[in-house]
């Protein structure tokens, strides 16, 4: 009877004939895991956004502990010694990338010339214009940036008396569901143009204070497997914009389809533009979806502001009817130098 239980230890088999399949399969469930968090990372590495299916993943990098932590589970259930460092390095590398991204907002040159309100709000295809039109009675921004303002409701809406009163310049932009946008501002505007894309993305030249400020509506298309070239383009056409902009302030706002993980969101910020919320103590508050959101999400929605600019707060407002929250952040606007 111990003869049989050594001889059984020695090749293998007896009670312990299922643990090698066991342990086989772990290590193949830790390898998928860590591949899947692994693969964006690397190319967040490289400064690059990828093909699909990566710039979907990079939009959620700050969850990649989420499999990172499985992976690892597995490989020490596994006892797989390779796949504990590559679980670790995971988690280590994904802790490095979720640090806030850009510059410190500059000393400001002497004391500020106004304040500004600036709010910005996907509505879905124009669903959440009532949620709109209780915020602008509530919150009363000065300068307010609109995406998906369909023509039937949103524009409708924000051609009536009672908004007409509130915000005597406005313009509108677009004709679809999807593809309308409007500037609402309390200050005189004129059109500046705009930035070609397939969704509107108007631009105004506001005065303030006596003072220039272009305010442009960002609406990129979104990094859907059929957009990925579309939504590069477009997000290099807004960092032209903000690339040329000299010592004008500016004042970027909408829904960017992209956050601090995507490359070509980086590129923008790295002319110098500043994220509004990242300064105002809000780097991760995840604006979409917002029927996750704010436990599970990402930031899409900014306000990316010039050197001229400097934010005192920022708040992401919950609107029905859309699956964006919307982004109030109040400014102080200083002489351009």
């Amino acid at each position: 009877m111990v003869t049989g239980n050594a001889t059984a230890a020695r090749t293998g088999t007896g009670t312990d004939t299922g643990g090698a399949p066991r342990r086989r399969a772990a290590r193949a469930g830790a390898a998928l895991l860590l591949l899947v968090a692994t693969v964006p990372l690397v190319f967040r590495a490289a400064g690059s956004d990828g093909p699909t299916p990566v710039p979907q993943l990079l939009a959620f990098l700050p969850w990649l502990p989420v499999p990172a932590g499985l992976g690892l589970a597995l490989a020490f259930a596994a006892r797989w010694r390779p796949g504990l460092f590559w679980a670790a390095a995971a988690l280590l590398v994904t802790a490095a990338f979720v640090r806030p991204y850009g510059a410190e907002a500059p000393a400001p040159h002497g004391p500020a010339v106004a304040r500004l309100r600036v709010l910005t709000a996907n509505l879905e295809f124009g669903r959440a214009t009532d949620g709109l039109l209780a915020t602008l009675r509530r919150e009363r921004p000065d300068l307010v940036a609109v995406q998906e303002c369909d023509p039937d409701r949103c524009a409708a809406a924000l051609d009536s008396a009672p908004v007409r009163a509130a915000y005597p310049y406005r313009l509108l932009a677009g004709y679809g569901a999807a593809e309308g946008s409007a500037v609402l501002s309390r200050f005189p505007l004129a059109r500046d143009g705009v930035v070609a894309g397939e969704l509107a993305m108007p631009r105004a030249a506001v005065t303030v204070a006596g003072q220039r400020l272009r305010f442009q509506v960002a609406h990129p298309m979104p990094p859907l497997p059929t957009s990925l070239d579309t939504w590069r383009t477009e997000l290099g056409r807004l960092r032209a914009l903000a690339a040329s902009r000299g010592h004008e302030p500016l004042i970027v706002a909408g829904d960017f389809n992209s956050s601090q993980d995507h490359a070509a969101f980086r590129a923008l910020l790295d002319t110098g533009l500043r994220d509004s919320a990242r300064l105002a103590g809000h780097p991760r508050a995840p604006s979409w979806p917002s029927w996750t959101a704010p436990v599970l999400g990402v930031q899409i929605d900014h306000v990316l502001i010039g050197e001229a600019l400097r934010p005192r707060a920022a708040r992401f407002l919950d609107l029905p009817d859309t699956d964006h929250r919307a982004l109030l952040v109040d400014l102080d606007l200083y002489s351009a130098r």
